[in-house]
């Protein structure tokens, strides 16, 4: 576990935007050269336009140009770990591989696991060749 990293998915669910659900999730992604970009979690009324914050700094990442990602910290308050949804599992892989994800909750929970062990059925580029 990489307390750095989980100090700032902390510092983004402090941000988080979630007056429906009320459950506040952070997440820091950090590239090979340890760069590290955060998001939160952003709700709408319409639920179906709410980005998960797993999503939210994948893209501030790519966005800014970076490609290369070793490792994303995932921070809930709750008292389960929470793992990233389907969604998020299928863009992390797309974009970032087999990283390492680490899962913290502030109740002291912590685990850590590879993003394959997550996602062991990905569906990827190699699905779309004929």
């Amino acid at each position: 576990m990489n307390p750095d990293l989980v100090a700032k998915a902390t510092e983004a669910r402090d941000r988080a935007l979630a007056p429906y659900s009320g459950f506040k999730v952070g997440a820091a992604l950090e590239t090979g050269g340890g760069q590290i970009y955060t998001g939160c979690n952003i709700e709408n009324a319409s639920y179906g336009l709410t980005v998960c914050a797993e999503r939210v700094a994948l893209w501030k990442a790519l966005s800014e140009g970076a490609t290369d990602f070793r490792r994303i910290a995932v921070v809930t308050g709750a008292p389960t770990l929470t793992p990233p949804c389907g969604a998020c599992r299928q863009m992390l892989w797309e974009y970032c591989g087999n990283i390492v994800v680490e899962l913290h909750s502030l109740k002291g929970l912590d685990q850590e696991h590879r993003l394959a062990d997550l996602l062991p059925f990905p569906f990827d580029s190699r699905n779309l060749k004929a």
